[in-house]
């Protein structure tokens, strides 16, 4: 573990920095008069659960991402990247333009993406699946609220 701490700490921070940039859009976010007006799913947590699932996957995905990149698994850094830049587009279509369907959109295709890099962490890397399941299981989690919005309002 120790040969993947500087290169964890690294995609950290981009992990980090694409949350940052993406958060320039969601301001002021779930506090919002906007956010708080619309009607939500019966299981939505309250909001600091985003900022400790959000501050999480940016740990567990930055070791997975040292994982692909000292494996030299080069298709899975690919998709670790793609998923980076759908991932920031979510914020600007849900909270920017107030668009359920196309943030909808979005998100499943972030959720296909990071199921593939989950499943393909388990088979190339075993045990290292493990650094996936919380974004895997918090998209889960972030697609149903979003299709819950875009039925509800």
């Amino acid at each position: 573990m120790r040969k993947y701490l500087k290169h964890s700490l690294i995609f950290i921070v981009i992990n980090l920095l694409v949350l940052y940039l993406g958060g320039l859009w969601t301001n002021p976010g779930v506090s919002s008069e906007w956010y708080n007006s619309l009607i939500k799913a019966p299981w939505n947590p309250p909001g600091w659960v985003f900022g400790a699932a959000w501050g999480t996957i940016a740990i567990t995905f930055g070791i997975s991402a040292a994982k692909f990149y000292k494996e030299e698994d080069h298709d899975m850094m690919l998709f670790y990247f793609i998923s980076q830049v759908v991932n920031f587009l979510w914020g600007p279509l849900f909270f920017g333009f107030k668009s359920f369907l196309l943030s909808l959109i979005v998100i499943m295709d972030l959720s296909v993406i990071i199921f593939y890099m989950t499943h393909t962490m388990r088979l190339r890397h075993g045990w290292w699946v493990l650094y996936m399941l919380p974004y895997f299981i918090w998209l889960m989690i972030a697609t149903s609220l979003n299709m819950f919005m875009l039925i509800a309002n």
